[in-house]
């Protein structure tokens, strides 16, 4: 059994590293820096994330993507970006004792994104994690990034393993349709970049967390029961 996880707001938090970027290009453009310690700033930049670099510009320096300036500023968010590329990003609480206990178990796991690979590597390079991770898959790594399938069908190929082997884990509703295509069950990390989490409700995840503490304890009852309808019943009646 295995479990793959996305990248950005599921695995790793990103968001104080795009805020960094943000207020590097603020500062060039004569805009007053983003609080990093600002929940409204920092929800706003967790939200763009998932709407790529037009997003941040949109969201970040008050340009929509439709004006002249939008390509340019997006460059110059890029470069500031991955020149300091996993700076200030931080596992989620509650990852690393997962990862841990998984790779105690000699439970493989991995990582399937839609971030393009050169910055997903030395963001996992950084924060220690390429040796550890079976696999690691960006949004370029095949013809097709999520919601499509396939990247998810080559971490299994890669590790060696079949879908209905794996759980995904996202917080994104590509991450979701594309697990969900893939026959893998599927696991909605609410506390990720998630704006409306009423809505995230109705993606269709087999089962939804709000603590990555969350993650074990399912992992293992999937691991018995091998149904996750089975799973969700035995959690909501307090079986397991």
């Amino acid at each position: 059994m295995t479990i793959l996880f996305d990248l950005d707001g599921t695995l790793v938090d990103t968001a104080p590293d795009f805020i960094h970027a943000l207020n590097v290009v603020r500062a060039e453009i004569n805009m007053l820096p983003l609080k990093p310690s600002n929940q409204t700033s920092i929800r706003m930049v967790e939200v763009a994330v998932t709407e790529g670099l037009a997003g941040l510009v949109a969201a970040g320096l008050k340009v929509k993507a439709e004006h002249p300036e939008s390509p340019l500023l997006q460059k110059r968010l890029l470069h500031a970006y991955q020149k300091n590329l996993g700076l200030y990003s931080t596992l989620f609480p509650g990852i690393e004792a997962l990862l841990k206990t998984l790779e105690q178990r000699h439970i493989p796991w991995g990582v399937v994104t839609n971030k393009p690979a050169q910055q997903t590597h030395p963001l996992m390079d950084r924060l220690g994690l390429s040796h550890r991770a079976a696999c690691i898959v960006s949004g370029d790594t095949t013809p097709y990034a999520k919601p499509h399938p396939e990247p998810l069908f080559y971490a299994c190929r890669q590790i060696g393993v079949s879908p209905i082997e794996c759980l995904y884990i996202g917080d994104a509703e590509r991450d979701i349709i594309a697990g969900n295509a893939a026959g893998m069950t599927t696991i909605a990390a609410l506390f990720g970049y998630i704006e409306d989490i009423t809505l995230a409700k109705n993606w269709g995840a087999h089962h939804y967390i709000h603590h990555a503490d969350e993650i074990l304890p399912w992992f293992e009852t999937w691991e018995r029961l091998k149904n996750p309808h089975e799973i969700k019943s035995s959690f909501e009646q307090g079986i397991v």
